[in-house]
């Protein structure tokens, strides 16, 4: 069986890239943390505040350019976080002390530049560990330690928040409360929602004596940990039932039929019983931490696919691995997985950690752009939360011009209070298909309007479509923006030729669709020769995509 199970991935990876789905989650998690992704910068005043502001701006800006749609912000790190808390005091990392305000909410303000720029942004809360001994003695009188010594453990030099102890899970979800109730947050991502490593040893007893009920103790720390999640969940839904819910556990939930876990596992080593969470239903997807090569990547990949009840598994893939300092994986290891997952069809990927994919390590970043994510992708609809769509939008308005092209439409109406957003859609061919990555010219207007201008001229499409879409994902009908009679497509004679833009090829077809004849320089003469009958004009850009530009007879005299 293993042996069939490594041949079958080694085959798999000979294959031809599938086309890039609509729907992929593309995640990466920054990491604030000591500032190890963002920020470098310390807002110490108000140029250091811009220069913060500025920096995060730039790596959302690549993401964008990469086409990912998902951030993972590190929100709660150590017992201290990075927006405005009545429970907890700014991180270090935003000022370079503890407890100092920024003079600015960098939560609220990722929030507003992610959205701005069409991508998902989920608050990533270290839920367990509340830092080591010079951590908690920065925090003082403001770490959960001195407000809440009851809740607390110290286990190999660090504190952590006991799951034990039910009041664990009432501060973790007054502080989910907190964010979701006053941040426009599409996501409440829980990290390290275990006990620590070496876990067997947690000095929990007590805790175990008062509160276990003579259950046994390992089955007794895996409900803790379900208890808690099953509150945060039970808490976001009910004061945003779209903000989704999440977490990254252990890459290996256990052993399986295919392979053994030699030991590491979410369910034995650090008491997560993750799959039990996505069976109840108190998830609403899972980034496993799948930090490994080989057989022990490959058969546990399948196993949360196999095991995800119509929830979303995106494996978190270790890039920081391949950098010289860490193990020096190859770039192909990675694009390995990354052929096996887009395989076996799991709801997307993420990254660990940003800083490697901001670097382009060993050419990470021109593998995604120019191999798998050529063309957009959308976050795909929660329909078990909620599967009614928006009503299609109306009264539909373009303008054409030379450099740009200007439309609107009127606002669409849903059957929830999260908000309508709208994506836009263009092609050369009519209807617009809406279900094509490649057609997706924005993902995500906050506006009932929209401006495009094409960076080139070849992005110049002919068709628009909009369609609307609630904060579950669920997407309207297109509205076709314009119609081929009101689109403008030319009407070729021999005395008004297509202006062929610089390295184009223009590509005329019969009423069959058959090719007739390609050239980059057209002439009257040439054109002469085709004879009579109807034929399109389609412009081929430099990197091989085609639009049309027009239509026309030529079996008119040639006029001087």
């Amino acid at each position: 069986m293993r042996i069939l199970f490594i041949l079958f991935i080694c085959l798999g990876t000979l294959l031809p890239a599938q086309a890039a789905p609509k729907q992929e989650i593309r995640a990466s998690w920054i990491t604030t943390l000591g500032g190890l992704d963002w920020p470098s910068q310390k807002a110490t005043s108000p140029a250091g505040i811009e220069r913060q502001k500025k920096e995060l701006c730039n790596i959302l800006d690549k993401l964008q350019e990469a086409n990912f749609n998902t951030v993972l912000f590190q929100t709660r790190l150590r017992g201290d976080v990075i927006y405005p808390s009545a429970l907890e005091c700014f991180a270090e990392s935003l000022t370079g002390h503890t407890g100092q305000n920024p003079g600015y909410d960098p939560l609220k303000f990722a929030i507003e530049e992610c959205h701005r720029r069409g991508m998902e942004i989920h608050a990533w809360m270290v839920a367990i560990p509340i830092g080591n001994k010079r951590q908690v003695g920065l925090q003082g009188k403001q770490s959960v330690v001195r407000k809440h010594p009851e809740l607390c453990k110290q286990f190999r030099g660090s504190w952590y928040l006991d799951p034990g102890n039910p009041g664990t899970a009432g501060y973790l979800s007054l502080m989910v409360r907190e964010i979701v109730a006053n941040y426009d947050i599409d996501g409440i991502h829980l990290d390290y929602i275990r006990y620590p490593e070496q876990g067997e040893d947690f000095p929990d007893k007590d805790t175990h004596r008062k509160y276990g009920h003579k259950q046994e103790k390992s089955q007794w720390r895996r409900d803790n940990i379900t208890r808690i999640v099953r509150q945060v969940y039970t808490e976001v839904k009910k004061l945003k039932p779209w903000v989704k819910v999440s977490s990254s556990p252990v890459g290996k939930y256990r052993d399986t039929y295919r392979y053994p876990s030699k030991g590491w596992n979410a369910y034995h080593a650090v008491y997560q019983d993750a799959q039990k969470w996505l069976k109840e239903g108190i998830h609403d997807a899972i980034f496993p931490m799948m930090y490994f090569l080989g057989n022990q990547f490959y058969p546990f990949a399948l196993d949360w696919q196999e095991n995800k009840n119509e929830r979303w598994v995106i494996p978190g893939l270790g890039i920081y691995f391949m950098h010289p300092k860490e193990q020096n994986w190859k770039l192909d290891e990675i694009v390995r997985q990354l052929y096996f997952l887009r395989d076996i069809h799991t709801d997307g990927q993420a990254y660990f950690r940003n800083r490697f994919l901001m670097d382009n390590t060993k050419g990470l970043m021109d593998e995604l752009e120019k191999n798998f994510y050529l063309y957009p992708a959308v976050v795909p609809p929660m329909t078990w939360a909620d599967s009614i769509a928006p009503s299609v939008p109306t009264l539909p308005c373009l303008i054409p011009g030379e450099r740009q092209v200007r439309m609107s439409w009127h606002a669409s109406t849903d059957n929830n209070p999260g908000g309508i957003y709208y994506r836009i859609y263009a092609s050369d061919q009519y209807p617009v298909n809406t279900e094509r990555a490649e057609n997706l010219i924005c993902t995500r207007t906050d506006s009932t309007s929209y401006l495009f201008t094409p960076l080139l001229p070849w992005h110049q499409r002919t068709y628009w479509a909009v369609t609307a879409v609630d904060r579950f994902g669920n997407e309207s009908q297109p509205l076709a923006l314009n119609i081929p009679d009101s689109a403008g497509i030319q009407t070729i004679t021999l005395q008004n030729l297509p202006r062929i833009p610089e390295n184009c090829m223009l590509i005329i077809s019969d009423a069959t669709g058959q090719e007739v004849l390609r050239t980059a320089h057209p002439t009257r003469e040439m054109l002469q020769r085709l004879g009579n009958g109807l034929f399109r004009f389609s412009i081929q850009t430099p990197d091989g995509q085609t639009r049309l530009v027009g239509m026309g007879a030529l079996n008119q005299p040639l006029v001087e």
